[in-house]
C-alpha cells in the first residue's frame, strides 16, 4: 500500500526485513492509530499527573498498610472470587442508568403523573437513577483500590477513568434531584449527558484491560517449554535464595529450600512483575512489585491482589544441572469403577 492511498509509509516491513523490523512497523501502525493518540493525549495532561502524584502519595501507604486486610482483598476480588470484582459491578450503573433513559423516553412517570405511574406514587425512573447511584458508589469504591496496583500510564489513564466516572456520578445525582423536585426536563437532560460520560470512563476502561491487560492473567497461557531443558548447574543454585532463569524464553523462579527443589513462573500472574526480585519466608514468595503473595509448593494464592495463582513448573537434577519442562500436570482422577 502506497503512502497515497492512506497507508502509513512504515505500516509494512520491507521484503526480507527480519522480525524485528516487523515488530518495529507494527508497533508503528498501532502507535498511529486515534485511539492510541487519544490515550496518549489523556496521559500527557498536566492535570491527571499532578493529581495521579498527589493521590498516589496519600493512598500508596495506606494500601501497603491495610494490605493484608481481608476486606481489601475482596474488594479486588482477589483468591476469594477469582477474578477482579470491579468490572463486574461497573455493569449496575451502566445498565441502571439506561434502563431510567428508555424508561423516561417511554414516559414512565409517578402516579398522578403526566404519564402514570406505580399506585404508591413511585417514580420508576427516580428509582433507576438512585439504584444506579449506589451501585456506582459501589464500583468506584473497587475502582480505587484496583487502581492502588496499577502502575505509570496505566494507572495515569485509570485516573483519568475514575474522574470521569465520578463526574458521572455527580451528574445523576443532579439528575435525581431535579427529577424529586418536579423538573423533569432537566433531569432528563442531566441524566443523559451523565451517560454519556459514563461511556467514555467505559471506553477508558476497555482499553486498560483489553490494550493493556490491566487486572488480567499474565500467565494463563505458559506451558513450555515442552522438553527438559537444563537451566543452572545444580552448584550454582544457593540455598534460600530466589533466582530467576531463562528456559525457551519462559522466566522460571527457582527456590531450594533443605534439599528441595521448587519452581514456578517467573512472571507474577496479576501484573508480570518478577518473582525472583522478591523475598521469601515460610516458602511463600512475595511479588516485589504489588506485594502479592504465592506458595512455593502449589503456586496458590496467599494473599493478594493477585486472583489466579502461579503455574508449577516440574524440575529434576540430571549430570550435575537443573532441569526444567513445563507446567506441572494436574492429578489425574481415577475412572469410575477403576482402582
Amino acid at each position: 500500500m502506497s503512502a497515497g492511498t492512506g497507508g502509513s509509509p512504515s505500516a509494512r516491513a520491507p521484503a526480507g526485513a527480519g522480525p524485528a523490523a516487523a515488530a518495529d512497523a507494527a508497533a508503528a501502525v498501532q502507535e498511529g492509530t486515534w485511539h492510541h493518540r487519544l490515550v496518549e493525549l489523556a496521559d500527557g495532561l498536566p492535570w491527571i499527573r499532578t493529581l495521579n502524584d498527589q493521590l498516589t502519595a496519600v493512598l500508596g501507604p495506606w494500601r501497603e498498610k491495610y494490605q493484608g486486610h481481608p476486606v481489601l482483598e475482596l474488594m479486588h476480588g482477589g483468591r476469594y472470587l477469582g477474578h477482579p470484582l470491579h468490572p463486574a459491578l461497573s455493569d449496575l450503573p451502566i445498565g441502571l442508568w439506561a434502563g431510567a433513559l428508555i424508561l423516561d423516553l417511554a414516559g414512565s412517570g409517578p402516579a398522578g403523573g403526566p404519564a402514570g405511574g406505580q399506585e404508591n406514587g413511585t417514580d420508576p425512573v427516580a428509582l433507576f437513577t438512585a439504584a444506579g447511584v449506589v451501585a456506582a458508589v459501589a464500583t468506584a469504591a473497587t475502582g480505587i483500590v484496583d487502581w492502588t496496583v496499577s502502575d505509570d500510564q496505566d494507572r495515569r489513564v485509570g485516573l483519568l477513568h475514575g474522574v470521569l466516572n465520578t463526574a458521572a456520578l455527580g451528574l445523576q445525582g443532579l439528575s435525581l434531584t431535579a427529577r424529586l423536585a418536579g423538573h423533569r426536563r432537566t433531569a432528563r437532560g442531566l441524566g443523559v449527558t451523565g451517560l454519556g460520560v459514563t461511556m467514555g470512563a467505559a471506553y477508558l476502561g476497555g482499553h486498560l484491560v483489553f490494550a493493556r491487560a490491566v487486572m488480567v492473567n499474565r500467565v494463563a497461557g505458559a506451558d513450555g517449554p515442552r522438553r527438559w531443558v537444563r537451566v543452572l548447574d545444580d552448584a550454582d543454585l544457593p540455598d534460600d535464595v530466589p533466582t530467576g532463569v531463562v528456559a525457551d524464553g519462559r522466566q522460571v523462579l527457582l527456590y531450594r529450600h533443605d534439599g528441595t527443589l521448587y519452581a514456578l513462573d517467573n512472571l507474577c500472574s496479576h501484573a508480570a512483575g518478577l518473582l525472583s526480585r522478591g523475598t521469601v519466608e515460610g516458602l511463600t514468595v512475595t511479588c516485589p512489585l504489588h506485594g502479592s503473595q504465592y506458595c512455593l509448593a502449589d503456586g496458590s494464592v496467599r494473599r493478594g491482589p493477585s486472583h489466579q495463582p502461579q503455574p508449577v513448573i516440574r524440575t529434576r537434577i540430571r549430570g550435575g544441572g537443573i532441569e526444567v519442562r513445563g507446567n506441572q500436570p494436574a492429578p489425574r482422577r481415577r475412572a469410575n469403577g477403576r482402582k
